[in-house]
């Protein structure tokens, strides 16, 4: 599966940008792992991202350092994009009706995700999908994840809908610096 430039994106209809970032988000998570940077790494592609929005999600896969404990790191991923295009620049620091407004946008993909889910959180997220929840520091318990599809049609479901959804959002509310902010 290729990448898709922001350029190109131009020429795609709406269903097909989001059919993109939901299989774009699907297969970075099967191959790569990272759901925080899989997330990023199909808006990336679609929308155009600097990598250091992207470099930035590395510790917050698997529910905050693999720890499980966290916000699904798809979420969390996605949160990054949203505060990238809708928040407020350092020069801005002190006027908050741009941090409100990324959290008005946050809202709506937390309470989608939430909806579908039945819990923000990694270990909430893995029980809905999987049963339970697991260690994914324990290697035994990673194995058990992984046999139980964890990375094959469990998490990638997860992080191709998170992808998908944080699409959605973006082509309904464009941001203000466009979509090709590389």
């Amino acid at each position: 599966m290729g990448t898709e430039t922001a350029k190109s994106r131009c020429k795609l209809g709406r269903e097909e940008i989001l059919r993109k970032a939901y299989d774009l988000g699907f297969e970075y998570e099967r191959t790569n792992r990272g759901c925080a940077q899989c997330v990023l790494g199909a808006i990336q592609d679609l929308f155009g991202l600097p990598d250091s929005v992207f470099k930035a999600a590395s510790a917050l896969s698997g529910g905050m350092c693999t720890m499980g404990e966290g916000p699904c790191g798809a979420l969390s991923g996605a949160m990054l994009a949203i505060g990238y295009y809708y928040g407020r620049e350092r020069e801005n620091f002190p006027l908050n009706e741009k941090a409100r407004h990324a959290g008005q946008i946050g809202r709506v993909l937390w309470r989608t995700f939430e909806d579908e889910y039945g819990s923000i959180f990694c270990k909430g997220v893995q029980t809905k999908i999987l049963g339970r929840s697991f260690n994914l520091l324990d290697p035994n318990d990673r194995k058990a994840f992984d046999d139980a599809g964890g990375h094959t049609d469990k998490c990638t479901s997860v992080v191709g809908n998170t992808a998908r959804w944080l699409a959605e959002i973006m082509l309904d509310n464009p941001p203000e610096k466009g979509f090709d902010a590389r």
